[in-house]
């Protein structure tokens, strides 16, 4: 996770570089996932509102998941 936004590293490239990934505010793990509005740490289990991450980074788009939905619309043929 970055800035709340779920993003695919490869495990070496997440350990060898500082990617400024979102860590679990229980824990300090960065493997995080999100999923229906909540990020969930799968280190520990810890659950948070999306949403909720370091105020000091800019916030995800709000119309990224109608984005996203176009995109796949387009990609997939659906209409």
């Amino acid at each position: 996770m970055r800035s709340d936004a779920q993003v695919l590293i490869c495990p070496d490239c997440q350990r060898a570089h500082d990617l400024e990934l979102d860590a679990c505010s229980s824990c300090g793990s960065t493997t995080l996932v999100c999923r229906l509005g909540e990020v969930e740490c799968r280190s520990c289990g810890h659950v948070r509102s999306a949403g909720d991450g370091d105020p000091g980074r800019p916030p995800v788009p709000a119309d990224l998941a109608a984005e996203v939905e176009a995109a796949l619309s387009r990609v997939l043929g659906r209409s």
